[in-house]
């Protein structure tokens, strides 16, 4: 059995494959972003899974992408929690940022962009991917992510900069107490994940003048922090994947043009085609 994973801080996806490259099954469990959570709630979202925790011995490889594996560190405080789980499996681990990469298929060059609960950003140069930037995290950087444009609506709400209707609606959405937002950011486990839900609302609502700004003024932040620092972007496709991007697609596009950038393509779930691909290679070769 093979396992493949790509996981963000929110949601992991996960496609369960056959040596023959057959799917066995594809499901969700919470985020495993090993800069974010401890290895105790990391192990419990892997085996809590009833369809994982019934092939855990059954599994020799394992193909995961994620936020938070950029580091060599992170990397191996995953494979620690999996190797309790997974005894059997070899696994390779990477940053989600190659799983972008590899889900475009290509080995034309590119910048490629993640935009979901988070965001990041490397060059491709065809085979391999290069990045001048270290993420710092939510807190710090993930300009034009969900946990971003979370951040702006509730300070636009408490700084009374949202337009009153649509504050209303918002307030009717959410509890926004002071209390259990403060509760939520500073009590609880990955803030950043619940920042990210109030996204959804900025997308639902994205025609107004209000969301327009705060979505492109997210963008243009994006673009000059994290596409401009490489020297080729204005010469070559900028792909994205994840949610965020799917939703913002015309505003992506209207940013692009004040800039000169020509948008590639934006895959919503890069973990399709990565298994594909893999399947590909399984059903020509099932001893891979």
């Amino acid at each position: 059995m093979i396992l493949i994973a790509d996981s963000g801080s929110t949601k992991t996806n996960w496609i369960a494959l056959t040596n023959e490259g057959e799917t066995f099954f594809k499901i969700d469990t919470k985020g495993l972003n090993p800069a974010v959570f401890a290895k105790d709630t990391l192990y419990e979202r892997i085996i809590s899974k009833e369809e994982l925790h019934q092939i855990k011995d059954k599994v020799k490889y394992i193909y995961f992408y994620g936020a938070g594996c950029g580091t060599a560190t992170a990397r191996n405080y995953l494979k620690e929690v999996f190797a309790d789980i997974f005894i059997h499996a070899k696994m390779e681990i990477y940053e989600d940022t190659l799983a972008a990469a590899k889900s475009l298929r290509t080995d034309k060059p590119g910048v490629v962009c993640i935009l979901g609960t988070g965001s990041n950003c490397s060059y491709y140069d065809g085979k391999n991917l290069h990045q001048k930037i270290t993420s710092l995290g939510y807190i710090l950087m993930d300009d034009a992510s969900g946990n971003y444009y979370g951040k702006q609506l509730i300070r636009d709400f408490y700084y009374h900069k949202m337009p009153q209707d649509l504050a209303e609606k918002f307030n009717n959405s959410y509890d926004l107490s002071a209390d259990v937002i403060k509760e939520k950011l500073y009590k609880h486990d990955n803030p950043n994940t619940y920042l990210a839900q109030f996204g959804r609302f900025l997308i639902e609502n994205k025609n107004c003048e209000y969301s327009q700004n705060v979505i492109k003024v997210g963008l243009r932040s994006f673009v000059e922090n994290q596409i401009l620092q490489f020297e080729q972007s204005k010469e070559v496709p900028i792909y994205f994947v994840g949610s965020i991007a799917h939703f913002l697609e015309k505003e992506i596009k209207e940013v692009f043009e004040e800039y000169g950038l020509k948008l590639g393509k934006i895959v919503r779930h890069p973990i399709i085609t990565l298994a594909e691909g893999l399947a590909e290679s399984l059903a020509a070769n099932p001893k891979v």
